[in-house]
């Protein structure tokens, strides 16, 4: 199993989702605050209004943006906090796609997608 993840989100139809033909996911839809959190790191980042890369990881990589903390289980999904924005918002069980458990941290990074 990789260490390092890469997806590419994507706003489409007034939702944040992506696919990951690698995990069986398509169109899987970022909810209850993980779309919010995630839209705006990706305002830091020059480029990245409609579609971006969201580099992640269980273990801090050199150039990560931002870490969110984990705080509790709930539907079977995993809530975390981003202590950068002051922010909480819930992981779906489709986490548990790229994590044989839910990582105490998760350490990203928001790069502009290459076209």
């Amino acid at each position: 199993m990789n260490s390092i993840h890469v997806i590419h989100p994507r706003w489409e139809d007034g939702a944040l989702v992506f696919d990951d033909p690698a995990v069986g996911l398509v169109r899987e839809p970022f909810v209850a605050g993980a779309d919010v959190a995630l839209g705006l790191l990706a305002q830091r980042v020059p480029g990245c209004s409609k579609a971006f890369t969201v580099i992640f990881s269980g273990s801090p990589f050199p150039g990560h943006q931002a870490r969110m903390e984990w705080r509790r289980e709930e539907h079977g999904g995993n809530w975390y906090w981003c202590g950068e924005l002051g922010f909480e918002g819930w992981l779906c069980p489709a986490l548990l796609k790229y994590f044989d458990v839910a990582p105490k941290n998760l350490y990203l990074e928001i790069r502009r997608t290459e076209t």
